[in-house]
């Protein structure tokens, strides 16, 4: 199970910092992923990284604002949001997928969303 935690109510230019706490995950590795999906959109990726933590990839609409910091011994994953905007208002979801991939379909495991909301 992922449990996502960490979001809520931010005005432009601020910061937020998610969690995702991973358990029972059926295998020894996994890279994981952050998604987001706003009103009315699809969802989309913005960010996932290696088992090793070595490897990152950012959306382009989140580069250099955000990072995915992970820490294995915590089975957690963060995404640390920096100069946040009123669009990346949406519900940010974390999962799991043993590729190195930023298609949803390609995650198997699947938290159950935090809500990051910013205001101008």
């Amino acid at each position: 199970q992922l449990q996502a935690s960490g979001g809520g109510l931010v005005q432009a230019g601020g910061s937020l910092r998610l969690s995702c706490a991973a358990s029972g995950v059926p295998r020894s590795s996994y890279a994981m992923g952050w998604f987001r999906q706003a009103p009315g959109k699809e969802r989309e990726f913005v960010a996932r990284i290696s088992w090793s933590g070595g490897s990152t990839y950012y959306a382009d609409s989140v580069k250099g604002r955000f990072t995915i910091p992970r820490d294995n011994a915590k089975s957690t994953v963060y995404l640390q949001m920096n100069s946040l905007k009123p669009e990346d208002t949406a519900v940010y979801y974390c999962a799991t997928t043993q590729w190195q991939t930023i298609e949803p379909f390609e995650y198997d495991f699947w938290g159950q969303g935090t809500q990051v909301t910013v205001s101008s």
